[in-house]
C-alpha cells in the first residue's frame, strides 16, 4: 500500500482571485506555454490522458494541445492555496496540512534589502563581507557580482520577490562544506526575521561563463506543527523525501530522504523506490524542481514545456509499476509563467490528480485548500 506525491515545481494552472494583491493578475503557467509552444507541438499525452485538461476547464477554459478528455484516467480538480503566499515553503507546508495564517517576511528587491541588524550579525559571526544584498536573479547577480566575488571582496546574498535569503559562492572559493556551514549561520540569525528558506547556492566558472551546480541546498525554518509526514511516520508507514523535500521539512518525519539534484535524477530514484516493494505501507514525497528553477525563474517557455514533457514521457513507467491499491497524485506548488513579467513566482490554482486503478476517476472540482492532499493521505491510510 503505497501513495505517491508529485509535485511538479511551478506548475500552475491560472490566477488566483487574489493574484492582483501579488502582482500576478492574468497569470497561468500552463495556458501560456501552451499557446507559446502552439498546441500541435504539446507533447504532454501521459498527462492529458490522466486529465490536465480536465483540470483546467474547471476554471473555464481549454489548455490547448492538452485538452480535456472524455474518461480521464485520474480523478481530477484544482487547488486554491489558502495560506498567504506564492513560495515553495508555504505550497509544500500546505500540501502536508499546515495553512500559515502569518506569511513569511519579503523584502524590498532594490538596495538594501536585508537589515543592517541582520547582515552585520552575520558577517561578523560567518566571517564574511557581503556583496549585494538586493533583489536578482541567479544569473544575473553572478554576472554582476561574481568577478569581485572571485578577487575575495566577499560574498554574493540576494533575495527575490519569495521569503528567501539567498548565499551564492564559487565552489573553489568557498568549499561546499564551508558554504553550508555558513547558511546554518544564517539559518539561525534569518529565523527572527520569518525567512522562510536560507539557500545555498553555488556555482562554477570564469567571469563571463558561470554556471550554477547541482549542490544547492535549501535550509527551510521548522513547520509549525506536525505535518502529514509526521503523522504517518507516527503510525507506522514509511516515508521517504525525495529531491528538496527533505530541506524543506527540515528532515522532520521523514525516514529516508534522497537529496538527488534535478528531475531525471530524482525520476531515476522514484523508479528505484517503486521497484522495492518491501513495505507494506510507503509514503513517497517527490519534487520535480527543474520547472522552476531552470525555466520558470528564467521565463523559457520552450524549456519550460519540454521539462514537463520528460515528466510526462516518465509517467507511463511510474504508472506501469503501481500496484492496483497504490495511489498517485500529481500537483504543484505555486505557479512561475515563463510568459508573465518579471522573474518571480506567480500566485496560481494548481492541478489536482489522483490516479489509483481501483478508483474510478470523479470531478473533485475546486478544492479551496492545497490541506486537501494531506488529508487525502490520510484518510487513504486509514489514519
Amino acid at each position: 500500500m503505497r501513495a505517491i506525491l508529485v509535485v511538479i515545481d511551478s506548475f500552475g494552472v491560472g490566477a488566483l482571485p487574489d493574484a492582483d494583491e501579488y502582482g500576478d493578475a492574468g497569470a497561468n503557467t500552463a495556458l501560456h506555454i501552451c499557446e507559446g509552444v502552439k498546441s500541435k507541438n504539446v507533447q504532454w499525452p501521459n498527462l492529458q490522458k490522466l486529465g490536465l485538461g480536465n483540470c483546467t476547464e474547471l476554471l473555464g477554459y481549454t489548455l490547448p494541445g492538452c485538452e480535456a478528455v472524455q474518461q480521464p484516467m485520474a480523478s481530477y480538480g484544482v487547488m486554491a492555496e489558502a495560506s498567504s503566499g506564492k513560495d515553495t515553503t508555504t505550497g509544500h507546508w500546505e500540501l502536508a496540512g499546515i495553512e500559515l495564517k502569518q506569511p513569511f517576511q519579503t523584502f524590498p528587491l532594490g538596495y538594501p534589502s536585508f537589515p543592517d541588524e541582520l547582515i552585520g550579525h552575520f558577517q561578523e559571526q560567518t566571517g564574511y563581507t557581503v556583496l549585494g544584498n538586493k533583489g536578482s536573479s541567479g544569473l544575473a547577480i553572478l554576472e554582476e557580482l561574481g568577478e569581485a566575488h572571485l578577487n575575495g571582496e566577499g560574498i554574493i546574498i540576494y533575495t527575490s520577490a519569495d521569503s528567501v535569503f539567498q548565499i551564492a559562492a564559487h565552489e573553489e572559493i568557498v568549499p561546499i562544506q564551508e558554504l553550508y556551514r555558513v547558511c546554518e549561520i544564517a539559518r539561525k540569525l534569518c529565523d527572527a526575521y520569518r525567512i522562510g528558506r536560507v539557500i545555498a547556492r553555488p556555482f562554477v566558472g570564469t567571469v563571463g561563463n558561470f554556471t550554477r551546480t547541482g549542490l544547492r541546498r535549501d535550509y527551510s525554518m521548522l513547520p509549525p506543527s506536525t505535518t502529514i509526514l509526521d503523522t504517518l511516520q507516527k503510525n507506522g508507514v514509511e516515508t521517504v523525501a525525495i529531491g528538496k523535500i527533505g530541506d524543506i521539512f527540515c528532515e522532520q518525519g521523514i525516514d529516508r530522504s534522497y537529496h538527488d539534484s534535478g528531475n531525471e535524477a530524482c525520476l531515476n530514484r522514484l523508479v528505484e523506490c517503486l521497484a522495492d516493494c518491501s513495505k507494506k505501507q510507503q509514503f513517497i514525497f517527490i519534487n520535480l524542481v527543474d520547472t522552476d528553477m531552470l525555466y520558470g525563474h528564467r521565463r523559457d517557455i520552450v524549456g519550460y514545456h519540454d521539462a514537463v514533457a520528460r515528466v510526462d514521457a516518465r509517467l507511463a513507467e511510474v504508472i506501469g509499476m503501481l500496484n492496483d491499491e497504490d495511489l498517485l497524485v500529481i500537483t504543484a506548488d505555486h505557479g512561475c509563467d515563463p510568459a508573465f513579467k518579471g522573474t518571480d513566482h506567480t500566485r496560481e490554482y494548481v492541478p489536482l490528480l489522483s490516479f489509483s486503478k481501483q478508483q474510478a476517476a470523479v470531478d473533485l472540482g475546486i478544492r479551496r485548500s492545497f490541506a486537501d492532499v494531506a488529508r487525502s493521505l490520510a484518510a487513504y491510510f486509514k489514519i
